[in-house]
């Protein structure tokens, strides 16, 4: 139910935290990933590992911040932690590869198919089950965070005995050569250290507004973190992946987008459940259900031909507006309560 007694004011001053705290989070992202991956090449660390780690860690930051930014709130937001990385799964998976699919055809690597997607589906559904009970306990959190830890030292080992090329390039085209690179380690120190104060006034602005609007519009701070945070932590990949469509570079963006996902499972859900264990009340059944369902639905969709079409990219954005209306019924059901 809308809250018509707050005034004008107090809806401004939450939707401009909310997009304080969205720009915050980009740029504190940008900052952090670029000084420390130049840094660490400089020191001499092989641009592929700085590619699979710094970076593919540096994708996750905001959604990281935020979530433990709800769970270390007074009192602590759990179903918003968690929404945060369900409704930003949900998101990658249906509206950015969606649209994505709509601009170029997307061509999924072999690596993909054999590596990556199914340990999304294996971490999605180990994820489904250990939250079935309403909690997700340290232990579960710890599991998690050493999945991720035996993946990437999986993905090192398998990229160095391949000579991946395709890690170097993107890292180039990010970064540029290594010996290109002539920053000053101290101007990179600072960027890596202004990154993370961003991320965390980001994170505090993101999860301060995101509690505000829910109590504007009367709903559980659970359906504002599963829509509005989730889309704002995932702006960076949509324009980033709108713009590797454009140049037809769609290899690129579903390894990105089945890297995001794995790594907020892995990532941010197992340090947010490691520092704090989580019971939920607000996240339903159908959430669960809903990121578990589009996540098996990429197996098909990737197998078929090694790529994602037109009409797929369509089924995708249908499956997203399809959840955000049975969202918007849960709130009017709310409401009518």
């Amino acid at each position: 139910m809308l809250n018509h007694s707050a005034s004008l004011m107090d809806w401004l001053k939450d939707v401009g935290l909310l997009l304080a705290g969205l720009t915050a989070l980009y740029f504190g992202a940008e900052w952090l990933v670029g000084g420390s991956a130049k840094l660490a090449v400089k020191w001499g660390i092989s641009p592929l590992v700085v590619g699979l780690t710094i970076v593919a860690f540096g994708t996750s930051a905001p959604e990281l911040f935020v979530s433990l930014q709800f769970m270390l709130a007074d009192p602590p937001q759990p179903d918003a932690a968690l929404g945060n990385v369900i409704g930003s799964n949900i998101c990658n998976i249906a509206l950015i590869l969606g649209i994505s699919a709509l601009i170029c055809r997307l061509e999924i690597k072999s690596d993909l198919l054999r590596r990556d997607l199914p340990i999304l589906v294996f971490a999605t559904l180990v994820f489904m089950a250990m939250l079935w009970d309403r909690n997700f306990a340290r232990w579960e959190g710890i599991v998690m965070f050493i999945s991720l830890v035996v993946y990437t030292i999986w993905c090192l080992r398998s990229c160095k005995k391949e000579k991946n090329p395709e890690v170097l390039a993107e890292f180039e085209e990010e970064f540029g050569a290594p010996e290109e690179i002539k920053d000053n380690n101290a101007w990179l120190a600072f960027l890596v250290f202004g990154g993370l104060v961003a991320l965390y006034f980001g994170a505090e602005w993101m999860k301060t507004g995101g509690i505000g609007l829910a109590e504007r519009f009367g709903v559980s701070p659970a359906i504002i973190s599963l829509t509005v945070v989730a889309f704002a932590t995932s702006v960076p990949e949509l324009a980033t992946s709108i713009i590797a469509s454009a140049k037809k570079e769609g290899d690129i963006i579903t390894g990105n987008i089945i890297g995001s996902c794995l790594f907020n499972l892995l990532c941010v859900i197992g340090v947010t459940a490691t520092v704090k264990p989580m019971v939920i009340t607000d996240i339903a059944v159908t959430d669960l259900v809903v990121v578990c369902a589009l996540t098996l639905l990429l197996v098909p969709m990737m197998m078929t031909g090694r790529r994602i079409t037109r009409l797929e990219g369509i089924l995708l954005l249908a499956s997203y507006l399809g959840y955000c209306g049975l969202l918007w019924q849960r709130i009017n059901a709310g409401a009518g309560a």
